[in-house]
């Protein structure tokens, strides 16, 4: 835990609490509220009693609804299904069943927070692959950096913090490498329905033994609740449960069952409220800033027009706005991370801050 620092995003949080009236552009979150249908599954299933252990893989109506969308999806026949507890909770146990010490794992730089950290829990070794300044994914860069030691490929689209989709070049090709090299491939999807410009694909329909992880925090504004899922090759699926049986047990039940419901809800209203955020964004500081990748997800990773990263935020932190450095998902000082999950008058209040930095 020693070669582990402490995450620069809850610093970041720390330092809101005592702010008076703080414009939040920080948090990684839906700001809407979780659905009504789901909220009302949860209180049932808590007044109903269903608070005791579930089985390991999950409560068998939401593994068979889950199952099912897959299999219609990608209509592999390997392909299992389990819940997670939480898509981080997912992750974890990718990684801990995939990599021994001494093993690497590719990831590309920008990255989400938890990946370098959790293979280096892991004992593995995080392999970084830039993609300044367009986020993009170079597949000969890819194949130079994988060695016999590689074990996975992370590969998060649409991503945070950049807000990148991959093209579907990009993720045929990075599918068909991993395939080629007996390399798993992790697709972390969390962010699967925000996406603005083009339709979601995932690499797993290029490469059946894709390790997905999924859930239903950022699209149902579920992040407290701690539900996500995880289908992939069932020869790795079962070890995932394995793990899980003696680390989380199991997500928590009640919660599962508002995931049941959360399956039905339609959430495209949110996902289009979100589209015209980015757009509001986009049209307000674009001659100000470098903004690249934004089409999906709810952040805009976004080029400081002077200083570091994290010489930006300061300044920007002291005007009370809360914004998070590059820096924190990546080896460059040179960006900042801006979320776009918030009231549009929060985002009205940020512009204003941001045009004043911007002209400094």
């Amino acid at each position: 835990m020693h070669q582990i620092d402490a995450s620069g995003i809850r610093k970041i949080f720390d330092l809101a609490a005592q702010m008076k009236n703080p414009i939040n552009l920080g948090i990684g979150q839906p700001h809407f509220d979780t659905p009504e249908p789901v909220k009302r599954a949860l209180c049932e299933a808590v007044m109903a009693g269903k608070n005791v252990y579930s089985s390991t893989q999950g409560i068998a109506p939401l593994c068979a609804a889950i199952q099912s969308r897959v299999t219609a999806e990608l209509g592999h026949a390997d392909r299992q299904a389990f819940v997670t507890s939480g898509t981080s909770g997912g992750l974890m146990l990718a990684l801990s069943v995939l990599v021994n010490p001494g093993d690497e794992v590719i990831a590309f730089d920008p990255w989400f927070v938890m990946y370098k950290h959790l293979v280096t829990l892991a004992g593995g070794t995080c392999v970084q692959i830039d993609t300044y300044p367009d986020f993009g994914i170079d597949l000969n860069k890819v194949r130079d950096a994988i060695t016999p030691r590689t074990k996975a490929i992370l590969c998060n689209s649409p991503c945070n913090p950049t807000g990148y989709v991959a093209t579907e070049a990009e993720l045929k090709g990075l599918a068909e490498l991993a395939a080629e090299k007996n390399i798993c491939l992790i697709s972390d999807e969390i962010y699967r329905v925000f996406c603005y410009d083009k339709p979601f694909v995932s690499p797993a329909k290029w490469n059946d033994r894709t390790l997905v992880i999924d859930g239903f925090s950022k699209s149902h504004s579920m992040t407290g609740l701690r539900l996500g899922f995880a289908h992939g090759p069932a020869d790795v699926i079962q070890q995932m449960i394995k793990l899980q049986q003696f680390t989380f047990v199991c997500a928590p039940q009640p919660v599962q069952w508002a995931g049941l419901a959360a399956l039905d809800c339609d959430v495209s209203d949110r996902v289009a409220d979100y589209a015209k955020k980015r757009q509001y964004l986009l049209s307000e500081l674009s001659g100000l800033y470098d903004i690249r990748a934004s089409g999906g997800a709810f952040y805009l990773f976004i080029k400081a027009p002077w200083g570091t990263g994290t010489e930006f935020v300061a300044k920007a932190i002291e005007n009370e706005l809360l914004i998070i450095p590059g820096n924190v998902f990546s080896q460059h000082d040179t960006h900042f991370r801006l979320s776009f999950a918030a009231e549009d008058s929060t985002l009205e209040r940020g512009v204003e801050v941001l045009k004043r930095l911007a002209r400094r």
